[in-house]
């Protein structure tokens, strides 16, 4: 993101951010092809810890110091709080407890930075679910709960992923398809990169998203499935699309299938898939 929105996100002005980040070295921003600095979540972490630290009465040169050190901590999986955490929220969802369930995601999501509670705790947490319903383990009644929990969390992280930089991404499922999460998952992440995102989330008409293409002319089109068949099934409208527009595609169904349409295939887990996207369509 560029220092407006960093500012905008954490209440600290951009003066500010430049202090700190050239006093502290707090802020560790890249470079956009154009030459624009930009800032990441880490950056929105350490910068909100420091604060809070401040208005417990630290200096500012100890407030970063710790932020920065605490910042460093959460990078590590087995980070207990969040382990800690992770399993309250399971047995909170397991249990039916929205109450219990909002509390632990209250406690994470202000203790630990946003990016981290995606991709270390969520979206592990998604796919163990995922295999304890295919395992018997769960009700088909306690994963549409906790799905439905989840997602209606992580559509209040992107209630303003319209308003990210230069570079645009729309998003949607392949008719018939309704498992928008890890879709949704990957809409955030690329925003917290800097991106604009268009999300049209489960069972998109093809025709409806190919008025939506032409209408927003994107940097990138993602489709998404888990079912191969509908990959196979719609093929041919995947390849009217691809050849109009630069498209991505997340199927079951292999490199080649998914090439042979004009598609790119996305392979790997939803953090890396996020990061290389972004790495590779920096915004301007």
């Amino acid at each position: 993101m560029r220092i407006g929105e960093l500012s905008r996100r954490t209440g600290v002005s951009p003066e500010l951010l430049r202090a700190w980040e050239q006093r502290y070295g707090l802020l560790r921003p890249t470079r956009s092809s154009g030459g624009f600095r930009l800032y990441s979540s880490d950056d929105e972490a350490r910068v909100l810890r420091t604060s809070a630290l401040i208005a417990e009465g630290l200096s500012a040169a100890e407030a970063a110091r710790l932020a920065s050190t605490s910042s460093s901590m959460e990078s590590e999986p087995e980070q207990p709080l969040a382990v800690d955490l992770a399993g309250q929220l399971r047995v909170a969802l397991d249990s039916f407890d929205a109450a219990a369930a909002h509390t632990a995601l209250d406690r994470l999501f202000s203790a630990l930075s946003t990016e981290f509670v995606l991709t270390d705790v969520l979206i592990p947490y998604l796919r163990e679910l995922g295999d304890r319903w295919a395992a018997g383990r769960v009700t088909v009644a306690q994963e549409h709960f906790a799905a439905n929990l989840i997602r209606g969390r992580l559509l209040g992280l992107a209630g303003d992923w319209g308003a990210g930089g230069s570079s645009t991404a729309v998003l949607a499922c392949l008719p018939g398809e309704h498992h928008d999460l890890g879709l949704l998952l990957l809409g955030i992440l690329l925003e917290r990169r800097g991106w604009q995102v268009t999300f049209l989330g489960a069972d998109t008409p093809l025709d409806t998203l190919q008025a939506s293409v032409q209408t927003l002319r994107p940097t990138l089109v993602v489709v998404t499935t888990v079912d191969e068949s509908l990959f196979h099934n719609h093929a041919r409208a995947i390849a009217a699309l691809a050849a109009t527009t630069p498209l991505a595609v997340a199927a079951p169904t292999g490199k080649r299938a998914i090439a042979e349409v004009g598609a790119e295939p996305l392979i790997g887990q939803i953090p890396e898939v996020a990061a290389a996207l972004a790495n590779r369509r920096q915004p301007r």
